[in-house]
C-alpha cells in the first residue's frame, strides 16, 4: 500500500516521498527581468531542507507578455538559465527533485503591454480587453513553450509542468467560457484542446523527462467544461504521454467557490479511477492524516501543498511526527530532529 513517505517513480525520476511544493507565484523578481533573486533561493531551498520530495518552481513565463505580473519569473531568454541552474544545484543537494511550471497568463496578465487571449473577452470589468490571437501568435507561443522546455533542461530541472489551469492562456483555449473562436482552435472540445495538444507535442521534441499538466477540473459555471469534457482532455493527455495530471479548479471566470479541506480531491480521484493515469491532489491539504488518507486510498499519487508550506517550511517533518514516521534529518539539523 502506498504511503505519503513512500517513493514514486516517473520515467527515470524517483521522488523520495509524495509531497510536492505546489507552484505559487511569489511576485519577487526585481526590475522586471524575470530572474531568480536571493528571496527565491531562500524560499525554495528551505523547503528542500525541510524534506519536500518535489519542489515545483512557481509559474514561469515563456514570453514577457505571458507574465501574470511584472515581477514574475521568466524563462523566455537564455539569461534566465544560470539563476535557475544555481537554484536547482542547491535543491538537489538536499535530496529534492525539482520541477518548473511553464505558463502564459493570457488575458489575466496585469502589464503595460497588450494581453493576448483566444478571444477578445476580458476577465472582468476592471481588466483590459485582450487581443485575439492570430495563427502567427499561436505559433509563436507554442514555440515559446518549446524553447522554455529547452531552457528548463539546461537549468537542470527533473520535471516540467504545463500550466493549463486557473484561467490562464491554455485554460482560456480549453474553456467554452473564454474561447468563442470559429477556426480550428475553437468550437468543439477537440478543437479547444488543439492548442494544448500542440504545446505538449512541441515540448516533447526537446524534453524526454516527465511532463505534468495542471488543469482546472471544475470551472464553477454551468456553461463551462463538463466532467465529460475534462475526462476527454485528460484522456488525450494520457495518449500524448503526459505522466501526471495535477487537478485544481476555478479561475476561468469570476466565481464564488466554497472551499474546505480537500475540496478538490474528488477531481484527482475521478480522473485517476476513470483513466488509470497518475494524478495530483491540491487544495487545503493541511494535515498528515489527511494527506496519508489520500495516498493510501489511491485518490491521488501526489499531494501538492501550498499554504501549509508557506506557514511551515518543515511541514514534512511535522506530518511525519503526526504519523509517527521517522524521516532522515539534514546533517546540520540532526541535533534538533527527534
Amino acid at each position: 500500500m502506498p504511503s505519503l513517505f513512500s517513493p514514486i517513480q516517473f520515467k527515470d525520476i524517483t521522488l523520495k516521498n509524495r509531497i510536492v511544493m505546489s507552484p505559487m507565484c511569489m511576485y519577487a523578481s526585481q526590475d522586471e527581468t524575470g530572474k531568480i533573486t536571493p528571496f527565491h533561493m531562500t524560499h525554495y531551498i528551505s523547503r528542500a531542507v525541510g524534506q519536500v520530495g518535489l519542489i515545483m518552481v512557481e509559474a514561469t513565463a515563456v514570453l514577457p507578455e505571458g507574465r501574470i505580473s511584472a515581477n514574475d519569473l521568466g524563462i523566455w531568454n537564455d539569461v534566465h538559465i544560470d539563476g535557475l541552474k544555481t537554484l536547482n544545484d542547491e535543491l538537489h543537494s538536499y535530496g529534492a527533485k525539482t520541477a518548473i511550471q511553464l505558463g502564459h497568463a493570457g488575458r489575466k496578465a496585469v502589464l503595460q503591454s497588450n494581453a493576448y487571449a483566444p478571444s477578445p473577452l476580458s476577465f472582468d470589468e476592471t481588466s483590459k480587453m485582450p487581443v485575439a490571437m492570430e495563427q502567427g501568435d499561436i505559433n509563436r507561443t507554442v514555440l515559446a513553450f518549446k524553447e522554455g522546455a529547452k531552457r528548463a533542461k539546461a537549468a537542470g530541472f527533473d520535471i516540467i509542468e504545463i500550466h493549463a489551469a486557473h484561467g490562464y492562456l491554455i485554460n482560456q483555449f480549453l474553456s467554452p467560457l473564454t474561447n468563442i473562436r470559429t477556426d480550428r482552435y475553437g468550437g468543439s472540445i477537440q478543437n479547444r484542446y488543439r492548442f494544448l495538444k500542440e504545446i505538449i507535442e512541441a515540448i516533447k521534441t526537446v524534453w524526454n523527462g516527465p511532463v505534468f499538466v495542471r488543469i482546472s477540473a471544475n470551472e464553477y459555471d454551468e456553461k463551462g467544461n463538463t466532467i465529460e469534457d475534462i475526462l476527454y482532455i485528460a484522456k488525450q493527455m494520457k495518449s500524448a504521454g503526459v505522466d501526471l495530471i495535477d487537478c485544481s479548479s476555478g479561475g476561468v471566470v469570476p466565481a464564488a467557490i466554497s472551499s474546505y479541506p480537500g475540496y478538490q480531491v474528488t477531481y484527482s480521484e475521478t480522473i485517476k479511477n476513470n483513466l488509470s493515469i497518475s494524478t495530483g491532489a491540491v487544495g487545503l491539504i493541511t494535515s498528515g492524516v489527511q494527506a496519508e488518507e489520500i495516498i493510501q486510498n489511491k485518490r491521488a499519487d501526489l499531494v501538492f501543498i501550498g499554504r501549509a508550506l508557506l506557514r511551515n517550511p518543515y511541514w514534512p517533518k511535522q506530518v511525519a511526527d503526526e504519523l509517527n514516521i521517522s524521516i532522515p534529518a539534514p546533517l546540520s539539523y540532526k541535533r534538533g530532529w527527534k
